[in-house]
């Protein structure tokens, strides 16, 4: 049987206690490599629990951007997943309920604050 197609969707969300510096603008950075790295770990952690967990091949920060104010950053993310005949469709709005009832409704990323409507997931 062929393999199964990977699959790629967005993922955002806005930090409001990760003040956007200029360094995190830049991929090749310190701050963003380490920023990315835990980033990418939460990230990973969440989405192997939810429901496409076991279709889920990973997910990259693509970059960081200033959020209202310089306070707040906003993640911006392409995950991947195996799109499996097991797995009906990926379904955007359940994977982003999912997303916010593992973040206390959009509050909270590991000791990361997140603003509460930042959440969007795109398939």
């Amino acid at each position: 049987p062929p393999s199964p197609a990977v699959r790629n969707f967005t993922l955002n969300f806005t930090i409001t206690n990760l003040q956007f510096t200029a360094d995190l603008a830049m991929p090749n950075s310190k701050k963003f490599k380490s920023t990315e790295r835990v980033m990418r770990y939460y990230i990973d952690t969440l989405l192997q629990r939810s429901s496409i967990g076991p279709y889920f091949t990973g997910c990259k920060v693509t970059g960081f951007r200033s959020g209202r104010g310089r306070d707040a950053t906003v993640v911006d993310a392409v995950c991947s997943y195996k799109n499996n005949i097991s797995l009906a469709r990926f379904d955007r709005e359940k994977v982003y309920h999912e997303l916010s009832n593992m973040t206390n409704g959009v509050t909270k990323l590991g000791h990361y604050s997140l603003e509460k409507n930042s959440l969007y997931v795109n398939g």
